[in-house]
């Protein structure tokens, strides 16, 4: 009789889940190459990965090949652009038949949290990743406040 009236958060993130893959699945059909309703186009070049930790907001950028100089990086407020170009050029005497690597340039423009802070961002570029370190705005960082009787 009052089981229904009873709050239960297992079952209300198990709708939730349930609801996120029916949408990946509408997704899927009507997007095909859309993997989730999270995530970019398959074969979007490069593809990133974004992270966030209480201190910082970390991304990495599959990008196999290039020179850690080739890339042009920028934050504005909260959004990060990375863009550069790969360029590979073939032998002469060979011909293609087949090509799934990607060349030429590229651009991708990612939204961020709100709270990074444009002054504190490090790059690093090792065995194919970019890895983007952006610190959070201490101001904004949630803090616990002690009560006193």
């Amino acid at each position: 009789m009052f089981g229904s009236a009873i709050f239960n958060p297992a079952s209300l993130f198990e709708e939730f889940n349930q609801l996120q893959r029916q949408m990946d699945a509408l997704l899927a059909n009507a997007m095909p190459g859309l993997t989730n309703i999270r995530a970019g186009r398959l074969g979007t070049f490069p593809p990133v990965n974004v992270g966030t930790t209480e201190d910082s907001v970390e991304v990495y950028v599959f990008a196999p090949g290039m020179a850690p100089d080739s890339f042009d990086i920028a934050l504005e407020q909260n959004v990060l652009s990375i863009a550069g170009e790969r360029q590979e050029t073939p032998p002469e005497e060979a011909s293609q038949y087949l090509q799934e690597r990607f060349n030429g340039s590229f651009r991708r423009v990612l939204t961020l949290p709100e709270d990074v802070d444009p002054n504190e961002v490090s790059a690093t570029y090792r065995n194919g990743v970019l890895h983007i370190h952006i610190k959070r705005r201490e101001a904004n960082r949630p803090r616990q406040i002690e009560v006193k009787a």
